[in-house]
């Protein structure tokens, strides 16, 4: 018996303390192969990559989520907690958005396959879209500190559902859950910049969420090109010139992201930039502009920086056993 004690405290331990907000890894792999597969629109020699990168995120879905599963039937006290806990509420819809970008990276190939994994994440989405909403709006007690970009994780997953859903014929679900998507995102960007204008600063483990600023209006521009048949309207206009502001207001804060630590909300940074990089080829192609192919080009390389540059320190902070460890 002493001997099971020592081996469940040691071989398992790290695994009860596997954080949910490890799916937003895949957000950032499955992005890369979107923004490649973007890019193969104007560079062939883009292609080959994307479908290196959707395998990679595809053994990575499966080893992670494999984990987490382990994790739910191992210490689902653990799990409950992460649920509760005022910050990773917002992050268990990287699971469901994974799965929508899944779909998405895969239609172009085996449509048959991405259909199905396309209505799980679905369904999951919606689900946990009103559970999370429901938490947020419960006798909970939520502090202004709390709320982070983080919170427009549940948003972000509804506007990515019209991406693969629009070409399937899902169109009267991609609107339902795109204006879903709209709506608490124009709720939550009030609430959010209202935090960080006059509350204390985000801390610094989180600061890197900030990014998360740029991805809704981003996705939203593809999402509704997607389900209005393409065609550069003046609200396609604001949703993309939006993400550009914000991305313009996350450059300002580069001095400041570099010189904080590595954790795993370092992961916040992909995402963004992949639908920034995909918003752009495709106005690029729509509007037949060289200009903005060209920032397509330029984000998508600071993209393979970025996830080249995270995949290796995470594996780092892994074998240094800096994650998956008591808080």
């Amino acid at each position: 018996m002493a001997e099971a004690t020592v081996q469940d405290t040691g071989e398992f331990s790290r695994l009860e303390h596997l954080p949910v907000t490890f799916f937003a890894i895949l957000m950032g792999l499955f992005g890369l192969a979107l923004a490649l597969h973007a890019a193969a629109g104007s560079y062939a020699a883009a292609e080959p990559a994307a479908r290196a990168v959707l395998w990679l995120g595809l053994a990575g879905f499966v080893g992670i989520a494999a984990l987490y599963l382990a994790k739910a039937l191992r210490y689902p006290r653990a799990v409950a907690a992460e649920w509760h806990h005022p910050v990773k509420l917002a992050f268990f819809p990287t699971i469901t958005i994974s799965l929508l970008l899944m779909a998405t990276a895969i239609h172009g190939y085996r449509p048959d396959i991405a259909q199905p994994v396309w209505l799980i994440g679905t369904i999951g989405q919606g689900v946990l879209t009103v559970m999370v909403i429901s938490g947020w709006i419960s006798h909970r007690a939520f502090e202004v500190g709390h709320l982070t970009p983080a919170w427009f994780i549940p948003a972000v997953g509804n506007v990515i559902v019209p991406l693969a859903g629009a070409p399937m014929g899902w169109e009267e679900t991609s609107w339902l859950f795109f204006s879903a998507g709209l709506v608490f995102w124009l709720i939550l960007l009030v609430l959010v910049f209202n935090r960080l204008i006059f509350h204390a600063p985000i801390p610094g483990r989180l600061f890197p969420t900030l990014v998360i600023l740029i991805a809704p209006p981003a996705v939203a521009f593809v999402g509704y090109l997607r389900l209005t048949g393409g065609g550069i309207d003046a609200f396609a206009h604001i949703l993309i010139d939006s993400a550009y502001v914000f991305a313009a207001l996350v450059v300002v804060q580069v001095p400041k992201l570099v010189k904080l630590p590595f954790a795993l909300s370092w992961w916040a940074l992909s995402f963004p930039l992949a639908a920034l990089s995909v918003a752009s080829f495709v106005y690029g192609r729509e509007a037949a502009s060289a200009v903005h192919v060209s920032i397509g080009v330029l984000v998508l390389a600071l993209l393979v920086a970025v996830v080249t540059g995270l995949l290796w320190r995470t594996g780092l902070a892994i074998a240094r056993g800096e994650i998956c460890r008591p808080e």
